[in-house]
């Protein structure tokens, strides 16, 4: 059960009171009502009942302030209805709002269960306040008054009692079905990022298999320089994959410090300068963005200078080094989404990667 289902369990019981103040109030109350403040009374209900179907029948709750209003009009209502009664007939046939009010109240402040309680004593109070200012009656006529009192009253409270039971019920229902569908979500979620990293590390591994498999075949020098870049290269692109994977603020200069870090450790000089403030970048962008850096540091002889620009909707990664790519005579190639230039200065190498973040 959703949040929705339980506002709807309580817009029905809103309906079925309303069902039950729109049958009584004619019905049953009509043989009682007589004179003009009678009548009086009895159309000022019957206007609160309209006025509170408006939202009722719509499914929501009546406003507070219309509500506050309307309980006020039902209890002055009752107040005129109850003292035109004569005194030996209070809470007998002739007093018909006595019944009839507590359920006006209900419809008005369901939602509302502490005004609700303190309507319905305002309504006992009214009624009470018209028997002490009767004729003294003896202990049987009051005890058969508590009776009556007694018995509308907790009838009423009792179906608020109830209708909020249900209602608080649903809620929790709704709560636990809420939890479920998150955990659902997340467990769903979770697995689903397994299976991407597994996929990434599968077609990472793709391009290193074969490597290490020609490797243990013989059918590679490990001696030569190619064999040994290439070895260079899927360690740097590995090394990448892993940091790829990090939960940290700026991911790109995550993987590119995880790239400049792999070079140092085979013995490398390497400057890395950042600028401009860290810029979202898809995953597969930061991987095109990564791949001539990777390329060039495995070609760099002793030192490279390495560089991260972000400014406006652009991302550049650069690097320079004293070295060829990792493979000689070939260079990475860009994408329709990453532009990637290589130019030889010298005796220098100069690499650039250049992404532009919105069309393409």
């Amino acid at each position: 059960m959703t949040e929705t289902e339980a506002g709807r369990v309580l817009a029905v019981c809103r309906i079925a009171l309303l069902v039950v103040v729109a049958g009584i109030q004619p019905v049953l109350s009509l043989p009682g009502v007589h004179g003009t403040a009678d009548w009086s009374a009895f159309f000022a209900l019957a206007g609160v009942t309209v006025v509170a179907a408006c939202w009722v029948l719509r499914g929501r709750a009546v406003p507070m302030p219309v509500a506050l209003a309307g309980a006020v009009v039902v209890l002055a209502a009752s107040a005129v209805a109850t003292w035109v009664v004569p005194p030996d007939e209070l809470f007998g046939d002739q007093h018909w709002s006595f019944g009839l009010v507590g359920w006006h109240l209900l419809v008005l402040l369901l939602d509302r269960p502490a005004f609700a309680v303190g309507a319905l004593a305002m309504q006992v109070a009214v009624n009470l306040g018209r028997l002490v200012t009767t004729t003294p009656a003896d202990r049987a006529e009051i005890g058969g008054v508590a009776i009556v009192v007694l018995s509308v009253i907790s009838f009423q409270l009792a179906t608020l009692a109830l209708v909020r039971l249900v209602y608080r019920r649903a809620r929790q229902a709704a709560d636990a079905a809420a939890e479920r569908d998150r955990l659902a979500n997340r467990k769903a979620l979770a697995e689903q990022l397994e299976v991407d990293q597994r996929l990434r590390f599968a077609g990472q591994l793709g391009a290193t298999l074969p490597l290490l498999a020609a490797l243990a075949d013989s059918t590679v020098d490990p001696r030569t320089e190619e064999t040994r870049q290439r070895c260079v290269l899927a360690a740097t692109q590995l090394r990448r994959l892993f940091a790829e994977n990090d939960d940290v603020p700026d991911p790109l200069v995550h993987e590119v410090s995880a790239c400049v870090d792999f070079a140092e450790r085979r013995g490398l000089t390497v400057a890395l300068a950042v600028s401009g403030e860290p810029t979202p970048v898809p995953t597969a962008v930061r991987r095109e963005l990564t791949s001539p850096l990777m390329t060039a540091l495995v070609g760099a002889r002793s030192q490279a200078r390495v560089s991260v620009l972000r400014g406006g909707d652009e991302v550049r990664v650069a690097v320079i080094t004293d070295g060829e790519p990792g493979k000689p005579g070939e260079s990475p190639h860009g994408s329709p989404r990453v532009r990637v230039e290589c130019h030889t200065l010298g005796e220098r190498l100069w690499m650039e990667a250049k992404w532009r973040s919105g069309p393409t």
